[in-house]
């Protein structure tokens, strides 16, 4: 089921609201929790039922070393560390069986020059994301910053549906004591207000604009053949904000869902196309991915407090394993190292104190992410060289006719391309992003009801050609 789906919006969303509240409402408090769970797993099964028990189980297997982890104290430490290994080294394996064992295969075959038949396993809906969160959810109960839950609690942290498929990665400490606030159990009409004008506006994003966009850029990527200066630039910006208003898209959608429930999730996206340099970049995209891969992957390497080889290699490390995180194919993986070698020479130029004018600045890493889109996109290395070879193909800046439609013909584009890129451009860099709306909340104003019942209808109307999330398959 997804959020942008008839079905979602005007029967799961109000059954679940009512339902919950109500349940609340005659003292059943523990029965609310059971219920936004069942419909939770509801919502999780409706793709593909067969992977219910897959879910169910990896729950129940981190939440028995959790809570060991939690309760022995008197433990030793070693058979702490032992246990968290055990619980660390089920959850890759897991994550690794459904989503790299392909990849491993093929790439064997092709470096030993053997047949060996392929698996061709589906991957199951969100285990990236709840592989990722058990994991922290682990590490914290060694550390001992997890309070001891019963599996309810701990089945409701997991399987919270605003953020089940495509995160954001929480932590139990940032979820759990708001469910458990007693006044987070009783209808909040202001987050109920400002919830459902976060996922109008995520909404519009994902419906109206990613999913006009994605038109353009799988037609440069995976349709035409060859792609002239302008077509390779139109399919790699189209791109680049597609994947932006489809993925903060649903982080607006994630948390206005959220908030209907009194849960505020933490921020995923902080206007990232406006960073003046790639720190600043991952410190506003997917910051809670950002954040896992620092405290959990990063730090525990050494960070960087063992020198600056070392720091440079933790980087790379870091960024490699969040590039094969995104997908099982060597360009995800070049996409990350590109990205850790970005930090590293971050790192380097910072060490020497040098300073760009920010423009220049702004331009130089808005550039570098586009480009790197490309291979983060493309299905094959043919498909990103095809689109890299126009782009910077300046021999081909003559063109037959003046017109779009004859100029964008290989991607099937127009003067409406141009003018949707234009605009992503300006919401981008000039609108507010939701964040600000929840920092400083918004005027309950008939204005306000105007802006949000607007991209409602629009959105609704423009529903026809629903899609999923991009992040679905990571």
């Amino acid at each position: 089921m997804l959020f942008n789906s008839y079905e979602f919006i005007f029967l799961f969303l109000p059954i679940v609201f009512f339902m919950y509240f109500y349940l609340i409402h005659i003292r059943l408090v523990t029965a609310a929790k059971a219920f936004l769970v069942l419909a939770s797993l509801f919502f999780y099964s409706w793709w593909n039922v067969i992977y219910l028990p897959l879910i169910l189980c990896s729950m129940l297997f981190n939440y028995v070393i959790g809570t060991s982890l939690t309760k022995d104290s008197e433990q030793k430490v070693v058979n702490k560390k032992q246990l968290l290994t055990i619980g660390i080294v089920g959850n890759l394996s897991l994550l690794g069986y459904f989503k790299y064992t392909d990849f491993f295969i093929s790439n064997f075959n092709f470096f030993s020059d053997t047949n060996l038949e392929l698996f061709h396993l589906t991957l199951p809906l969100a285990i990236s994301f709840f592989t990722f969160q058990q994991i922290a959810y682990l590490v914290d109960s060694y550390r001992g910053e997890t309070k001891e839950y019963d599996f309810l609690n701990y089945a409701v942290f997991v399987t919270f549906f605003p953020q089940l498929i495509a995160g954001p990665i929480v932590h139990h400490k940032e979820m759990m004591p708001q469910f458990a606030n007693k006044w987070n159990l009783v209808k909040n009409y202001k987050n109920i207000a400002l919830g459902l004008f976060i996922f109008a506006v995520g909404l519009f994003k994902k419906v109206v604009i990613a999913d006009t966009l994605a038109e353009w850029a799988t037609n440069g990527f995976d349709n035409a053949y060859t792609l002239n200066l302008l077509e390779a630039w139109v399919t790699s910006l189209s791109y680049t904000f597609q994947l932006y208003f489809d993925f903060s898209g649903y982080a607006d959608m994630a948390i206005g869902l959220a908030l209907l429930f009194n849960i505020k999730l933490p921020i995923n996206f902080n206007s990232p196309y406006k960073a003046t340099n790639i720190q600043d970049f991952w410190r506003r995209w997917h910051i809670t991915l950002s954040r896992f891969l620092r405290d959990y992957i990063y730090i525990p390497l050494g960070g960087n407090k063992k020198g600056e080889f070392r720091t440079y290699t933790n980087l790379l490390v870091t960024f490699f394993l969040g590039g094969l995180w995104h997908g099982a194919a060597w360009t995800f993986v070049f996409w990350g190292l590109l990205h850790g070698m970005a930090l590293v020479i971050h790192r380097m130029w910072q060490k020497l104190n040098f300073k760009l004018n920010s423009i220049i600045a702004w331009f130089i890493t808005f550039n570098f992410i586009n480009i790197s889109w490309v291979f983060f996109r493309a299905k094959e290395w043919d498909d990103a060289m095809k689109v890299l070879k126009g782009m910077f193909n300046f021999n081909d800046i003559h063109f037959v006719s003046y017109k779009m439609k004859d100029i964008l013909s290989n991607i099937n584009g127009d003067e409406k391309t141009i003018g949707m890129i234009v605009w992503s451009f300006l919401i981008v860099f000039f609108l507010k992003n939701s964040s600000f709306y929840l920092r400083s909340g918004f005027s309950k104003s008939y204005k306000t009801l105007f802006i949000i019942a607007v991209l409602y209808v629009i959105s609704l109307i423009e529903m026809h050609k629903v899609s999923e999330f991009l992040y679905f398959n990571f």
